[in-house]
């Protein structure tokens, strides 16, 4: 079974992941990617399936999805 999203946030370690995926170079890069190509093709993506097909950390991946998913939230 999976963790949704929000069951991760509220893990002791997640501020440390989030510190910990911001540090990542390419980071900016796949939260661009994914919110303007990869959402658009599949708006309902998992984080393994993520991960995956942009080839990083699963860490990372479960923090760009969290990240947008707030951000749309936000404007809706």
């Amino acid at each position: 079974m999976h963790m949704s999203l929000e069951e991760y946030t509220k893990e002791r370690l997640w501020p440390i992941l989030i510190e910990t995926v911001y540090a990542l170079p390419v980071y900016h890069h796949h939260k661009a990617y994914t919110r303007e190509v990869i959402l658009h093709e599949n708006p309902d993506i998992k984080p393994d399936e993520l991960a995956a097909r942009l080839k990083m950390p699963l860490g990372e991946a479960l923090v760009v999805l969290y990240e947008l998913a707030s951000e749309r939230k936000l404007k809706s």
